[in-house]
């Protein structure tokens, strides 16, 4: 009898601890009004190439790893504007002579256009164009036969695609791919030489995003 009615007690704490336990939420998907704030690990991926005057030739430019965050407005459903911030740091050299270029950080604000597919499930793939501004900043001219070096801002185009898996009602994961379109003005030794370098980087990004 004690047994029972241990039994019949644990029963009861149950049965109330669910009663007073919130219901699932159901699942509601991208709606318009909606803001989306994402993390990534972003990986850019320069595919450059360069006019250069006197030395001829070419360059390489670095890739780099970093965090990034974008912040999404959904105007209806499907409709959604997209802002990116993140910079990234590279190396920078001549080809095919070697002769190192220093460094330089790039904080490319982008803003894109997107369309959401399927807003209400799940898995939800968007794809998205739309226009960039890059500032270049702490040029690092390494000394030696380069002592300075400028680049001119400028801005760009974008396109881009991806997909957003919901792993709750609110929570994302994310990847994401962007091409930029992106060309510079390169001043080298106060114009002594100069070049035209066409950046054209890749995106990659993969994270997690809250939607509020």
């Amino acid at each position: 009898m004690k047994i029972e009615r241990k039994l019949g007690a644990g029963v009861a704490v149950a049965a109330a601890l669910l009663a007073a336990a919130p219901a699932h939420a159901e699942f509601t998907g991208k709606s318009a009004g909606d803001v989306m704030v994402r993390a990534r690990a972003l990986w850019a991926v320069p595919d450059e190439s360069a006019s250069v005057t006197v030395l001829g030739g070419d360059v390489n430019v670095s890739n780099d790893v970093v965090p990034e965050v974008d912040f999404t407005y959904f105007v209806t459903d499907n409709i959604a504007l997209e802002l990116i911030a993140g910079t990234t740091r590279h190396d920078v050299s001549h080809t095919p002579t070697g002769i190192d270029l220093g460094k330089v950080s790039l904080l490319p604000p982008t803003l894109t256009l997107q369309y959401h597919f399927m807003p209400k499930e799940r898995l939800s793939p968007y794809v998205g164009a739309g226009v960039n501004y890059t500032i270049f900043y702490n040029e690092d001219a390494p000394g030696g036969a380069v002592t300075s070096i400028d680049y001119d801002n400028s801005f760009g185009w974008a396109l881009q695609a991806g997909v957003d898996y919901a792993i709750a009602d609110r929570w994302y994961v994310n990847l994401d791919v962007k091409k930029l379109f992106l060309s510079t003005d390169v001043s080298i030794n106060g114009g002594a030489i100069n070049a035209k370098v066409d950046l054209d980087p890749w995106l990659f990004g993969v994270g997690v995003g809250y939607r509020f």
